[in-house]
């Protein structure tokens, strides 16, 4: 499907300073993302991502309010509210950089240096946790949420799997029993390679700022740990994790647990939206 051409109307109206073949487009899980020199226009792919622009419009309107160290984008319109006709849409404020390809920390001088910032981004969302007005905005992660994730996924997802794959999915899903019910820190809830933008100055990578903020709440960092580690690999997890970074003794173990589960979160979500091509990506391993 060409974006362009099926939302031409609506782009020329958002974005009339860009030229439609300049546009640049990329498909997230839940929305097509049209990218013009300053703004971004959400398009979500399904109704149920639709019905949760709302939410995402309050959420990013409280996280610009907050001095997190880095930039997030920032509301600017949105359309296809209940009995519009408009299709629908959200602007956002463009957020300068690019995701970080896993090649560049091939050298460790970037490798470092990029292991560092990350660090710091996850200590400023652990200390966002801590202010009463993020706390008062946020949504708690409930407390049975591991048994629940299990639970859905065997009701949901099983019958969809073969006998192996149901196997390896009782592995993983056992690997969360235990794990402690936290909501001290900010979690993004998808902090993967393509949500963490960049910007090079002499020869070495500088965080920009963080984008696609739909699954974030007051839990445990470990989830936003475990993206980083499924991104670009255990070794550079280990650099973010360095004992001079601050992080608790069992969070690693945690976000190994957390990471065995990121498929099956995947197809749960996507069966939800009915989105079949996010569905069979999720579940290839199950088949």
């Amino acid at each position: 499907m060409n974006i362009r051409a099926t939302h031409h109307a609506l782009l020329a109206r958002l974005l009339p300073d860009d030229r439609p073949h300049e546009l640049m487009v990329r498909q997230g899980q839940f929305h097509q993302v049209v990218m013009g020199a300053e703004h971004v226009v959400c398009l979500p792919r399904t109704a149920a991502a639709a019905a949760r622009l709302p939410r995402r419009a309050a959420v990013l309107r409280a996280l610009s309010g907050f001095d997190l160290g880095f930039r997030t984008p920032e509301p600017l319109a949105r359309g296809g509210a209940p009995g519009s006709d408009e299709e629908p849409f959200m602007m956002l404020s463009r957020i300068p950089g690019e995701p970080l390809e896993p090649a560049a920390l091939h050298d460790a001088r970037v490798a470092d240096a990029v292991a560092a910032q990350y660090a710091e981004l996850l200590a400023a969302l652990d200390r966002a946790g801590a202010d009463p007005r993020v706390r008062a905005v946020l949504q708690h992660g409930p407390a049975d949420r591991w048994r629940r994730l299990a639970g859905d996924v065997r009701a949901e997802l099983f019958p969809l799997m073969s006998d192996s794959g149901r196997l390896r999915a009782e592995r993983e899903l056992a690997a969360l029993d235990g794990l402690p019910h936290l909501t001290g820190a900010v979690v993004h809830g998808d902090l993967g390679a393509e949500n963490v933008l960049w910007e090079w100055q002499h020869g070495l990578p500088r965080l920009g700022g963080v984008i696609d903020w739909d699954d974030v709440e007051l839990g445990d960092p470990a989830e936003d740990f475990a993206a980083i580690g499924a991104s670009y690999g255990h070794n550079f997890l280990g650099r973010v994790l360095a004992p001079d970074s601050g992080a608790e003794s069992g969070l690693p173990a945690r976000a190994a647990a957390i990471r065995g589960t990121f498929a099956l979160q995947q197809a749960l979500h996507a069966r939800r939206d009915g989105d079949e091509e996010e569905l069979a990506d999720g579940l290839a391993g199950y088949r």
